[in-house]
């Protein structure tokens, strides 16, 4: 499907080692520094390190976006209080940062972040659901903001992946591919469980 039809919220779901998607992560980031949006990458500091390497490998002037305030390479964790995930807070910042990159001249702001860096060390991933669908709130209020919430499986809890294939309308494959979710539910139509076996034979073929 075309890239402009997709859903501004997606999700990428994998297994194995998470450098493998670095280089669409990269492709993804240039298309979006040239469409003059502000980009911001959330994971743990080896990953940033990571992705900045594979930035520079990739043409991107990296230390030049960043002056600019194009590109935000960041491992910070201010939206916990104190250890623990805090939605609303999570959802204020990206919301500001929204409103801020609009204010100075951009079009908008693509994020993309790693969940399980984003919901600290104590983890409190009951909360996510409640996070996801405050985000396709925020996505339908806020049409400069776009992004990819990544689930690696080899750190999440696999009910965890469930709750965020549901909450996604789109998931992301590649720089070049994205899938319309049949599985997506919005949250008046949530049941308290995700255990259906479609769900399961789809986030195999991921």
């Amino acid at each position: 499907m075309g890239m402009q039809q997709i859903s501004r919220h997606q999700c990428l779901i994998y297994e194995g080692p998470p450098t493998a998607h670095l280089q669409s992560i990269v492709s993804l980031i240039r298309q979006k520094l040239d469409e003059n949006y502000r980009c911001l990458y959330l994971n743990s500091p080896p990953m940033v390190a990571g992705l900045r390497s594979y930035l520079f490998a990739g043409g991107v002037d990296v230390p030049k976006e960043v002056m600019k305030g194009s590109l935000v390479l960041s491992s910070d964790q201010g939206h916990l209080h104190g250890r623990e995930f805090d939605v609303n807070r999570m959802l204020y910042i990206l919301n500001e940062a929204a409103e801020q990159a609009t204010k100075e001249g951009y079009d908008g702001i693509w994020a993309t972040g790693d969940m399980t860096w984003e919901f600290g060390p104590e983890k409190d991933f009951p909360k996510l659901l409640e996070y996801e669908w405050g985000l396709e709130e925020l996505f339908s209020r806020q049409p400069s903001l776009s992004g990819i919430c990544q689930y690696h499986t080899d750190t999440l809890p696999p009910e965890i992946v469930k709750h965020g294939l549901l909450s996604h309308q789109t998931i992301f494959i590649n720089e070049t591919l994205s899938r319309l979710n049949p599985h997506y539910t919005p949250r008046e139509s949530f049941n308290g469980h995700a255990k259906d076996k479609d769900i399961d034979d789809m986030l195999q073929c991921l």
